[in-house]
């Protein structure tokens, strides 16, 4: 593909050029419409960001994606190990592992707030149970794609079950568990923005809440923005993991 930089770059001149015939448009309201012109929007994420507003609440949102998930990856990356080392645990906790990842992690929210409360534990338990399901799947995957030749050479060498994990195993999916973490991030990002609109009193969630109430709409726009910013460096983070870590892919 030639000039691929300068694809992306047309493709946000047009998705802004659009935005703003929207936002000029009678489809919003003749009040309230040119609030979330792309003009408006980035100058007021100007003045967040030179405030510190932005950043005020940008980093418990950070905060939370980052323990939620921490927890989903330590288990997400047991758990498919041991599913995929062993098929009877497999066969055991299929249907209720299907259950669980098929139902929406948002239902779980009444639940998460009477057994944790209120505030930042219930969205660390959202984001994890939201993010728990990819890593599990795409280590699980790994798991089974390890060359039994690799595992094999190490046991006639004398190497025992946990020479076994540590040196063909834990390597071998690594590449794998990159995989679930670039779709877990998504989901996760996903996830915070409605978690943080109940029972918190910060974070970009909370801050689209507290902008509508105030009628900034202006401000509400340059936060819609500032999430998908940072959705998208976040993928581009795991994804310049996952290319490092893609020898067995």
């Amino acid at each position: 593909m030639k000039h691929p930089l300068l694809l992306k770059a047309m493709g946000v001149v047009i998705a802004l050029f659009l935005w703003q015939i929207v936002a000029s448009s009678h489809v919003l309201g003749d009040d309230f419409g040119s609030s979330f012109s792309p003009v408006n929007a980035l100058t007021s994420l100007f003045h967040l960001a030179l405030s510190g507003d932005l950043a005020k609440q940008a980093v418990p949102s950070l905060k939370r994606i980052f323990v939620g998930m921490t927890a989903a990856t330590f288990l997400g990356v047991i758990v498919g190990i041991v599913i995929g080392l062993y098929g009877s645990i497999q066969y055991l906790t299929y249907m209720p592992f299907q259950f669980i990842r098929m139902t929406s992690p948002l239902a779980w929210m009444p639940i998460a707030i009477i057994l944790l409360g209120i505030g930042d534990r219930p969205v660390y338990f959202l984001i994890a149970v939201a993010a728990v399901w990819p890593v599990i799947i795409n280590t699980y995957s790994g798991v089974k794609r390890v060359s039994r030749i690799w595992i094999e050479v190490i046991k006639t060498l004398g190497g025992n079950d946990w020479l076994v994990l540590t040196k063909v195993i834990v390597p071998a999916i690594i590449p794998y568990v990159m995989t679930g973490l670039k779709v877990a991030v998504g989901i996760s990002w996903i996830i915070l923005v409605p978690a943080e609109m109940l029972g918190v009193s910060s974070g970009l969630g909370y801050f689209i809440l507290d902008c509508r109430d105030r009628f900034s709409y202006d401000e509400m726009m340059a936060v819609i923005l500032v999430i998908g910013m940072i959705g998208l460096i976040l993928d581009s983070l795991i994804g310049i993991l996952q290319d490092h870590y893609n020898w067995s892919l």
